[in-house]
């Protein structure tokens, strides 16, 4: 089929690897049980477009680069971890006050857009993500294949359904636990602490990281 080969071990394989608890999943989390429902869907879309971008730039040889030359990964992955801590810093430092329900509405709204925009930048600026494109992807193209780049976008295309199904499924999860802190500033506050710290630890990961 266009050059694949065990189409079903890579199915399953990438349904293991998208339930596997990763930067993506806490981020997600995090965000729906900080912004709700909606800004959990928008961050999990988010996290889709960086993985359709990875995609593509490892469908053009682009990820080759971060692969060839260390000082670039290193760039890219500081860039990374700098958003993330950046991230959890605003959500530690910025006071949690009760609101009215209209205030509450345009928080809402401003708070899909910047979790769908931030998902995009977390995944984006994770170079792991994009050398696991590069690295996993080809196995299950046959060499002597003329239509490699398709195969590589239709394989691209599956793993990011499944993930997708799955960022969805989290998004839903942690909104439901939003009920519980909505409505307390104390236990929002606490919240936002646990997930701001979170997001500062993953971004001292990725630094950390080789």
């Amino acid at each position: 089929m266009l050059g694949i080969h065990d189409y079903w071990l890579f199915l399953v394989s990438g349904i293991a690897l998208n339930l596997t608890p990763g930067q993506d999943t806490m981020y997600i989390l995090g965000r729906s049980v900080t912004g709700g429902w909606r800004a959990g869907v928008a961050s999990a879309f988010g996290i889709i477009v960086g993985s359709v971008i990875h995609t593509l730039a490892a469908a053009a040889g682009l990820s080759v680069l971060l692969a060839t030359f260390p000082l670039a990964f290193t760039g890219v992955k500081l860039c990374g971890a700098a958003y993330l801590v950046f991230l959890g810093a605003k959500l530690l430092f910025t006071p949690s006050t009760a609101t009215g329900p209209d205030e509450k509405a345009g928080l809402a709204h401003r708070g899909t857009g910047s979790a769908f925009t931030q998902g995009v930048f977390t995944n984006v600026l994770n170079p792991k993500v994009a050398l696991f494109f590069l690295a996993f992807l080809p196995q299950f193209i046959d060499p002597a294949s003329t239509t490699k780049t398709l195969a590589f976008l239709l394989l691209g295309a599956t793993f990011i359904t499944t993930g997708t199904i799955w960022c969805l499924v989290l998004a839903l999860a942690g909104a439901r636990l939003r009920g519980f802190f909505i409505d307390n500033p104390n236990r929002r506050k606490l919240v936002n602490r646990a997930t701001g710290g979170l997001f500062m630890v993953l971004g001292a990961r990725l630094a950390w990281s080789r």
